[in-house]
């Protein structure tokens, strides 16, 4: 078989598919009329072929009965024994059970509403966010929009910003007039909503009411709506008394997840006492915590209320007191760090530096300035002996000055360091001056000759410094820094005499 032949082999196998489709889209329906179809079914459905709990025999036995426990007035002291044996007991379950369908129901004709209404006012969905809200307002306003100004049932429903808005929306939008069939329709699923809604509170009254004398602990702590859940799924007060408090908490959590959906809005352990009001008024980092704590007081409540214990709810309302104290103290603010000083040390008492024998120490062993420039040692000069008992002891630059004295340097009055008495004599005995000066001693420039002329023996050896050394010795005696006053007591007066 060559390559055309399987060309035109394909070619026709082609034609025949396209036949045997266009035989098939012939026998489906067109767009046309698969459009006219659902018209057909929007004009023809009401709310009731969706919304099947309000002609429900259900919904109808349990409002009656709650309507005969509602007449008779229950006492505390009926309520005897274990509190599944009673009669009212299960209706008060059912009851609580049906306040959860009532509001899916809702929810369905609010959105059949919406659905239905968006024909004639697409932007009042936005505008009015609630659904019950919503729901009033489709009844009030109808087919004629023009009824949002001055109108007062409207004001009940809405705020008047509201109002304004939805008015000057209304005049400005787009939608077309409905037909009396579609408005006999919408008002009728607003007149079934806004019934369920009252039976819904009618329900919340009743077991309120009743929780009270049942469970009267457990209710004011945690509400009656959401005691009538726990006791409901727990199985009676009985079983709830004898759980524990970290089962209690996991009581109406949801287990089913989607598959292909995020999971991060799913809150894993959490059931209805984490969502009831007690926990959900605080802030969300907070609730964990809190329905930890509330389920451990949920257990003890229903414990006591189990043996009908405090029905005046002393317990409960010491229980609640505890919880909001615990509440409180949670989110107070941090407290403001004050700055506190030092502690005093723990070290023992150091050694002083100060005082008045350091400083007497420090003056004695002080160095001061005369002896500073006795060691001062002049570079490349011959040091002559200070005095024949000592070899090799200089003076340094003292006596250097040119005057041939010993010239006393000042003391430090910072240190107020004294001389010693040996140092003294020694600087004394240098500046007393013996017989004549020569030249090579004195380093100074002339002669003095101790040759003098006198009229009786002629030439004479005489010492021309004898007057001063007189005069010297004088002043070493009475005038010295070395002089002492002397006391000497008399004898004959017997008073002390000072020279």
């Amino acid at each position: 078989m060559s390559l055309a032949d399987e060309l035109l082999a394909d070619l026709e196998e082609a034609a025949e598919e396209e036949d045997g489709s266009f035989v098939d889209e012939e026998d489906e329906p067109t767009i046309e009329d698969v459009q006219e179809e659902m018209q057909m079914d929007l004009a023809t459905d009401s709310v009731k072929s969706i919304a099947k709990l309000w002609d429900s025999k259900m919904f109808a036995e349990i409002l009656v009965k709650i309507e005969e426990y509602v007449s008779k007035q229950p006492k505390a002291s009926e309520v005897l024994g274990p509190v599944e044996a009673a009669p009212e007991y299960r209706v008060i379950v059912d009851a609580n059970n049906l306040t959860v369908e009532i509001e899916n129901e809702l929810n369905i004709i609010h959105k059949f509403i919406r659905d239905k209404y968006s024909k004639r006012f697409p932007e009042l969905e936005s505008l009015v966010p609630n659904a019950l809200d919503y729901i009033r307002t489709v009844k009030e306003l109808g087919n004629s929009l023009d009824k949002c100004k001055n109108n007062e049932n409207l004001q009940q429903i809405l705020t008047n910003a509201t109002i304004m808005v939805v008015s000057v929306t209304a005049s400005t939008t787009q939608g077309q007039q409905l037909t009396e069939e579609e408005l006999e329709r919408i008002e009728e699923a607003c007149d079934m909503a806004l019934e369920l809604n009252q039976s819904k509170h009618r329900i919340y009254e009743y077991v309120e009411s009743r929780m009270s004398f049942i469970a009267p602990n457990l209710s004011i702590i945690v509400g009656a709506s959401t005691a009538a859940k726990i006791m409901g799924i727990a199985g009676g007060l009985t079983n709830l008394s004898k759980m524990p408090a970290c089962n209690i908490m996991l009581l109406g959590a949801q287990r089913k997840t989607l598959s292909g959906f995020s999971s991060t809005s799913v809150l894993p352990h959490t059931g209805y006492i984490y969502h009831s009001d007690i926990v959900q008024s605080l802030p969300p980092d907070l609730r964990r915590k809190a329905a930890r704590l509330v389920s451990a007081k949920c257990t003890l409540a229903a414990r006591v209320d189990s043996f009908h214990e405090s029905p005046e709810g002393k317990v409960g309302y010491d229980l609640k007191e505890e919880i909001e104290r615990k509440f409180d103290k949670w989110q107070e603010p941090p407290p403001v760090k004050q700055v506190k000083p030092l502690p005093a040390p723990l070290d023992g008492q150091r050694k002083k530096r100060g005082g008045r024998r350091y400083r007497k120490m420090k003056e004695r062993l002080g160095l001061t300035e005369i002896r500073k420039q006795a060691n001062r040692m002049s570079f490349g000069e011959i040091e002559e002996d200070a005095y024949q008992e000592d070899l090799g002891f200089s003076l340094g630059h003292l006596g250097k000055s040119g005057s041939g004295r010993v010239r006393q340097t000042q003391v430090n009055e910072a240190t107020k360091a004294r001389i010693s008495k040996t140092l003294q004599r020694t600087l004394q005995k240098q500046s007393m001056v013996y017989g004549g000066k020569s030249t090579i001693r004195d380093r100074s420039s002339g002669t003095a000759s101790s040759v003098a002329f006198t009229p009786l023996q002629g030439l004479e050896i005489v010492n021309p410094q004898a007057a001063e050394k007189k005069v010297a010795e004088a002043n070493q005696k009475y005038f010295s820094s070395m002089a002492e006053f002397l006391k000497v007591k008399s004898e004959k007066s017997g008073i002390m005499s000072t020279s």
